[in-house]
């Protein structure tokens, strides 16, 4: 049996204004609702579901693996909004954009401080 991931719960101060966030910097469709949660939908068939935590949302790390266009795309974005970004997980490369593995990589936070990141090739070059 194969064991597909299908959505996790991304906890927030805003539902919205998160949601929306990462859906314009992935430059995905508009978040949806669904019960309490903002859905946003990603390209395979999995959701982020972000519900309003009304106390300090613990922050987590959230990675996407993007086609080398994409990558481009989401970096100009990033670069627009002025947002700031890092070459590693640690915030210690600010500015920069890893090569691991062969491919890009970068990270930087949404509002409630959750690390995203983005990468064109997975961890250990795919295999």
């Amino acid at each position: 049996m194969a064991v597909d991931f299908n959505h996790t719960i991304v906890s927030c101060s805003d539902k919205e204004a998160s949601a929306r966030f990462l859906a314009g910097i992935l430059g995905l469709g508009d978040p949806t609702s669904y019960g309490p949660f903002a859905v946003v939908q990603l390209g395979n068939g999995t959701t982020l579901d972000f519900a309003d935590d009304h106390g300090r949302p613990h922050r987590q790390h959230y990675a996407f693996l993007v086609s080398e266009e994409e990558f481009d795309q989401i970096h100009g974005r990033i670069v627009e909004r002025g947002l700031t970004y890092w070459a590693d997980p640690f915030h210690r490369h600010e500015g920069e954009i890893n090569t691991n593995d062969g491919g890009r990589g970068l990270y930087w936070d949404d509002p409630d401080g959750h690390n995203l990141e983005i990468l064109t090739v997975p961890y250990g070059g795919g295999q």
